[in-house]
């Protein structure tokens, strides 16, 4: 047995719904079943792994950037011994 559901969305998130779709090559309502499922740990016959995986690894990679400190960083004890003592120096 099923339901029939009716949504309204802004078009912000249905914009933000549709790409995610077409990543995974589904329509918008299967995407959005889907998701539902995957929720209560049904699975979607018409995604295989690979589809998943590549929809998990862009929404990871949509968290992603560079960060620039200004200044080079490494492991080096002499660096880091002088960066210490100028910042205790400050704080006196």
């Amino acid at each position: 047995m099923s339901q029939q559901l009716t949504l309204e969305i802004s078009d912000e998130i249905y914009l933000n719904l549709e790409r995610q779709a077409n990543a995974a090559k589904l329509s918008v309502p299967e995407w959005l079943t889907t998701l539902i499922n995957r929720q209560y740990g049904i699975v979607n016959p018409k995604l295989n792994n690979s589809d998943v995986e590549q929809e998990s690894r862009q929404r990871l990679l949509d968290f992603a950037g560079a960060i620039s400190l200004g200044h080079s960083t490494g492991i080096d004890n002499e660096s880091i011994d002088a960066d210490l003592a100028k910042a205790y120096a400050n704080e006196f």
